[in-house]
């Protein structure tokens, strides 16, 4: 199976809502590694990387969020997998 590397930055009620820690089970789930955060924004940011399957779900996921997100936007950028990361982690 393919590896790859998305760069993720969601928008619409992302913060306050649980977004980021609801984010990284699904990852861990999903045995995706990366990271995501708060943006002055207001919108999330993520890095994820894994197997093709586990990293389509988790973007999957993202269009959703928890139960009291509002996702408006996930705009996705492919990027090429670099394998650097150990775990998936919250950043702050």
């Amino acid at each position: 199976m393919a590896n790859q590397r998305v760069h993720l930055f969601i928008t619409g009620k992302v913060q306050g809502v649980f977004f980021r820690q609801a984010m990284k089970v699904t990852a861990k789930k999903n045995h995706a590694t990366g990271w995501v955060r708060n943006l002055k924004d207001g919108r999330v940011e993520a890095i994820v990387e894994g197997e093709d399957l586990s990293v389509s779900r988790v973007v999957e996921w993202c269009h959703a969020g928890p139960a009291n997100a509002r996702v408006e936007d996930v705009e996705i950028r492919n990027e090429k997998f670099k394998g650097e990361f150990a775990k998936f982690e919250v950043l702050y």
